[in-house]
């Protein structure tokens, strides 16, 4: 069952879940939706160089995905002077500022969310997630969103700016926690500190 915004407040009060970085908790205020919470965009963003070669996703090779996101990448610090001209067709990955803790709990509800695109840029062209808008139960840190650029004009992406919106959902049952979940994740997925 998808949390109304009066939910997603009384769930944060009693501890259920975190969503740190948050402005208000009154439901009736942004960046609170009927039935989701904007999130906004973080200030550093992995660009993949043009040609980053073969990935083989199917071998386990030291450091994976990271490894070969750090030498395949370069960062770009945004700020309120300097934003980033996402262009056409053009793939980059970014947080958010705001870090979420769905830790499994044994005597309250588990949650789990998920990440969606604003309608208002999606209608620009603009994707924040591919296949991957599921936040598992268990799951703490900043989302990272894999944005895209589809549409026919380039897209300023500013710090702060809001870029997706969370949907949460209760979970029945407690789940077992897996093997290979991504947790305490602080920075964009792929750069290693």
């Amino acid at each position: 069952m998808v949390l109304s915004n009066s939910e997603i407040v009384e769930a944060i009060k009693a501890g259920h879940f975190a969503i740190e970085g948050l402005p208000t908790l009154d439901p009736s205020e942004p960046p609170f939706n009927t039935s989701a919470v904007d999130l906004k965009l973080a200030d550093e963003l992995v660009i993949p160089n043009d040609f980053m070669g073969q990935l083989d996703l199917s071998k386990k090779s030291h450091g994976g995905i990271a490894s070969h996101w750090n030498v395949h990448s370069s960062k770009f610090v945004l700020s309120a002077d300097q934003p980033f001209s996402l262009k056409r067709n053009q793939f980059v990955l970014g947080n958010t500022v705001e870090r979420v803790d769905f830790s499994v709990k044994s005597k309250t509800p588990s949650y789990a969310a998920r990440v969606e695109g604003k309608s208002s840029l999606a209608r620009c062209g603009m994707l924040v997630h591919f296949t991957a808008p599921t936040i598992h139960t268990g799951f703490k840190g900043k989302i990272t969103l894999e944005i895209i650029n589809l549409g026919p004009s380039e897209i300023l992406l500013k710090p702060g700016m809001p870029i997706c919106q969370l949907i949460i959902e209760e979970v029945k049952g407690v789940p077992v926690q897996t093997p290979g979940q991504f947790i305490n994740q602080h920075a964009v997925v792929g750069v290693l500190p």
